[in-house]
């Protein structure tokens, strides 16, 4: 398989390019798709911005944009390295979503700077998809680009968060348990890890606060666990993202290892590294347990 795909992006040079969507361009077209003709649809656009959206790519375009530090289960593998899932993810929104989207990889790791480059390319898109920025600052550069007026999205945050939700709701009425009553744990505190445990718990978080959505289900309780133990309201050694979850979470305030809070729970999300998730945790859950 790794040879396979090695062979296959070696042979098309990557597996996007640009197409004119009149097709072949002649004589009569050439004038109307570039001067003299285009500075009429220019003229049009200045007096009327929103043209820009039915009469140029930005309507339908999104820019994939990555720094490339925490690509996949690869780690901090740098822009270039990154590349190729950010065309990959492209060529899934055309053909699964009917979007087109440039893949953009950025070199810098800066959120300040990443922040500055969104907003200088905006104008570009009809929205921005953050792909594999590691935390915390992926929760800096979303929260920053929340004004450009477009859509921003980051997968690793909401595409995660929004799947796991839908097949927990599922797994819920699979053995029988009501949504609101699951106790979760969750291993990793990394964006996916926090946005999942946001999302299951109907929390709208900006910083340092965390307030409740109205009207969405949510569960009883949700443990997230990092490299040091169960996020707690006031553990040291946790950035602001970690405690303003902290203190909208773990009610019953259990401290220690995986193996400590994970005693009784009903869902284990793993969202961090392999085998961190050994049998006797799951043996010591409540009954009908739900792993993912």
């Amino acid at each position: 398989m790794n040879q396979q795909a090695l062979d296959l992006h070696k042979k098309y040079t990557g597996k996007l390019e640009t197409v004119a969507k009149m097709g072949k361009l002649h004589k009569e077209l050439l004038p109307l798709v570039y001067t003299p003709g285009v500075a009429d649809v220019c003229l049009a656009i200045a007096e009327n911005p929103e043209l820009a959206y039915t009469h140029t790519l930005k309507g339908r375009t999104v820019a994939v944009i990555s720094d490339g530090s925490a690509v996949l289960g690869l780690g901090n593998i740098g822009p270039l390295a990154g590349l190729p899932v950010m065309e990959g993810k492209s060529l899934l929104l055309k053909e699964f979503g009917g979007v087109d989207s440039f893949p953009l990889v950025l070199n810098t790791q800066i959120p300040e700077e990443i922040i500055t480059f969104v907003k200088q390319v905006a104008p570009t898109f009809a929205g921005i998809n953050l792909e594999d920025i590691k935390a915390p600052g992926c929760f800096q550069v979303e929260e920053a680009l929340q004004d450009i007026g477009i859509p921003v999205f980051h997968d690793d945050q909401h595409g995660t968060a929004i799947v796991v939700k839908a097949a927990l709701l599922n797994a819920a009425k699979v053995v029988g348990k009501p949504f609101d009553s699951l106790k979760v744990v969750i291993v990793g505190a990394g964006a996916a890890g926090l946005s999942v445990a946001r999302m299951l718990l109907g929390l709208e978080c900006l910083g340092k606060t965390c307030s409740l959505l109205p009207k969405v289900d949510r569960v009883a309780d949700v443990i997230v666990v990092d490299r040091i133990g169960a996020l707690v309201s006031g553990r040291e050694s946790q950035n602001m993202y970690k405690q303003s979850l902290a203190d909208s979470s773990n009610k019953r305030m259990l401290k220690g290892s995986l193996a400590t809070v994970a005693k009784n729970a009903d869902v284990i999300i793993g969202v961090s590294g392999p085998n961190l998730i050994a049998p006797e945790i799951i043996e010591n859950m409540a009954e009908k347990p739900i792993v993912f």
